[in-house]
């Protein structure tokens, strides 16, 4: 794989898993008042509780679709190019959907902070071309 191709197939998954973070916090809500009386028994319920919740299960499974092309892309891709871009690019992703869903993400600081992180992804893969 090219070095782009490796690049646009990481971006994804940062966007894959950043979009998804917030839908899946969003989707767990309410797991707070789900209560049995042992931990097994709170461990089953709670994992009843996400399962059929399709508001968390569905961006769980994006979610992890995401995983799968991030293993397959580490079959070829530098780890050292590959983890620092994955994850600060979900961070940013994971911000911006944050906001999208209302969520108080800070201000011009987050934006600048974003920024900066754009130029950092874009100087490691610049490098590597």
């Amino acid at each position: 794989m090219n070095i782009m191709w490796e690049a646009v197939s990481l971006i994804a998954v940062a966007l894959l898993w950043g979009a998804t973070n917030p839908l899946m916090k969003k989707g767990g809500e309410g797991i707070q008042r789900v209560h049995r009386g042992n931990r097994i028994a709170q461990f089953g319920a709670e994992l009843k509780f996400l399962v059929f919740n399709w508001k968390y299960i569905l961006p769980f499974l994006v979610n992890q679709s995401g995983s799968v092309l991030f293993y397959l892309t580490l079959a070829s891709a530098e780890l050292s190019l590959a983890v620092p871009i994955t994850n600060a690019l979900t961070f940013i992703f994971t911000t911006l959907m944050g906001r999208v869903l209302g969520e108080d993400i800070g201000g011009k600081e987050t934006y600048f902070g974003m920024a900066l992180v754009v130029v950092g992804v874009t100087l490691c893969v610049w490098d590597k071309t």
